[in-house]
């Protein structure tokens, strides 16, 4: 089969187009390069084919979806800081790229799985977090992902097939510092010989998945039966940001300590996934540990 994957040179995009080309499929990557590089596709660049393209160019996209069996939406901006910066940069990109993308999934009758996020769900008083609770995001990055959950109600109303992932923290090879890169700068820091810094008093938790993971959910979401649904993409296990530098400091075996810095607006206390859902819509669990998936970034 093939498909089409927007922002399929970045973080994510890039290791679902890995396990696509290892089932045998075909892969069209449309990407603007603006945060997507080549290198993360490095070793595969022969089996793909590559469209520079943005996602607000609406005809441009006709051709290569009308061309496809399904989508996997993965263009996004994804910094929470600069999306206090750049609403309407975010908005555009976030909101009115993703409306395009199920503008011309209803038109030739494709079907949509897209990262949506946790962070529509905002600060809640319990966790784990289910799908079914109140929607309070608390940045602007988290209002456009909501803003899409809204859009893929609408277009499935219409009749179109969408899956939307609301992926926890997302971490692995060919992470940016801008995708909730908290792991990615702990890693520069340690690398450099230096303390890693946590930002406020580092108990507030986090549900770290792999990005291998969160490809497999993706592949399982497109292969499903299921036509519509959001789910969370998370382990279901806690881990405080203290903890998180703990482990990765006894993993580079350097004699470093933490230390502390101001917490920066729009961060949540504690995000934590029930994934229940995805376990019974789409057969999907996570497979690797935090630790085993740390270990690579060491070993």
């Amino acid at each position: 089969m093939k498909f089409v994957i927007t922002g399929g040179a970045g973080f994510i995009g890039s290791h679902i187009a890995k396990h696509l080309i290892n089932k045998n499929h075909k892969v069209t990557i449309v990407d603007n390069f603006s945060r997507g590089r080549l290198e993360n596709l490095s070793g595969f660049e022969e089996k793909i084919e590559f469209q520079k393209m943005d996602i607000l160019n609406l005809d441009s996209l006709k051709k290569i979806i009308s061309d496809s069996d399904g989508i996997f939406h993965q263009a996004a901006l994804t910094s929470v800081p600069e999306s206090f910066i750049q609403k309407e940069k975010y908005h555009n990109v976030n909101v009115v790229g993703t409306e395009n993308i199920f503008k011309l999934a209803k038109e030739f009758e494709k079907k949509v799985v897209y990262a949506s996020s946790s962070s529509v769900y905002g600060n809640t008083s319990v966790t784990p977090i289910t799908e079914d609770f109140d929607k309070n995001p608390i940045n602007p990055y988290g209002i456009t992902k909501l803003d899409d959950e809204k859009l893929a109600k609408k277009y499935h109303d219409l009749g179109v097939s969408i899956i939307g992932l609301r992926y926890f923290n997302v971490y692995g090879i060919g992470q940016t510092n801008d995708y909730a890169g908290v792991i990615t700068k702990f890693f520069d820091q340690i690398n450099l010989d230096q303390s890693p810094i946590v930002f406020g008093d580092g108990s507030h938790t986090r549900d770290f998945v792999s990005v291998e993971d969160v490809a497999k959910a993706n592949l399982l979401s497109m292969e499903s039966t299921t036509s519509f649904s959001f789910l969370n993409i998370g382990t279901g296990i806690p881990t405080s940001v203290n903890e998180l530098a703990q482990l990765m400091i006894n993993l580079s075996g350097k004699p470093l300590e933490i230390k502390h810095d101001e917490l920066p607006q729009g961060d949540v206390k504690e995000s934590l996934a029930d994934v229940f859902l995805a376990k019974k819509l789409i057969n999907w669990n996570y497979d690797i540990s935090l630790k085993d998936g740390l270990k690579k970034y060491f070993f």
